[in-house]
């Protein structure tokens, strides 16, 4: 059975803070310790950026991991002896009844930023997720502005027509309330301050 994410991630942070992990070489993610398994990820992401994977909970030596390659809430689990790890300081969480992401380095709030959500035919997904790349808008479509912080995350719920995959992302756009495909869109200066701030694999929450 594959391990829902919720229920495992607080077995996973440091007392300091979060983890994330980086794999040795080409790595299989099982559906549970020593199970089938449900997908496989190279050392760059389809996006082209270095792979840097959420640590989600610990079992022993198998470390339960948040990867775009599976669905929200579930983890990936893999060997930790394949993978090399690090302690991320940041952490982003975000509240979409009021519209608000705030950006924390320890306990310390750096930055409160109000954001646009997803429309109700289109709602932004909740839950754990992690920074997979950060990219440069204008390279996809105007449309995303200057900048994205694409999540490990996807919208069950894309609008009618969408073609391709729907993953889940932060990036520019209107800022009237509840209008994005699912996205979270927030200013330009704060997109900026976002994209320079905060390394690959920064865990993200999303709460209703």
């Amino acid at each position: 059975m594959l391990v829902s994410l919720l229920a495992a991630a607080a077995l996973a942070a440091p007392a300091h803070g979060f983890q994330v992990a980086r794999p040795l070489h080409a790595l299989a993610l099982r559906a549970s310790p020593g199970g089938a398994v449900v997908a496989r990820v190279g050392s760059r992401t389809p996006f082209g950026s270095p792979l840097v994977l959420g640590v989600g909970a610990r079992r022993g030596r198998w470390v339960g991991l948040i990867s775009s390659a599976l669905p929200n809430g579930r983890l990936g689990w893999a060997d930790r002896r394949r993978l090399r790890f690090q302690d991320v300081r940041y952490a982003i969480s975000v509240d979409l009844s009021r519209r608000e992401l705030v950006l924390r380095d320890g306990g310390l709030v750096v930055r409160r930023v109000t954001v646009a959500i997803g429309r109700p035919s289109s709602p932004t997904p909740t839950g754990r997720f992690t920074v997979t790349d950060k990219l440069a808008g204008g390279a996809l479509a105007r449309v995303y502005g200057c900048c994205i912080l694409a999540l490990s995350g996807h919208q069950p719920h894309p609008p009618p027509g969408w073609r391709g995959e729907a993953r889940l992302a932060i990036h520019g756009g209107s800022m009237a309330g509840a209008v994005s495909a699912g996205c979270l869109h927030a200013p330009e200066r704060d997109l900026r301050f976002l994209i320079a701030t905060v390394p690959l694999g920064t865990p993200v929450r999303i709460r209703p």
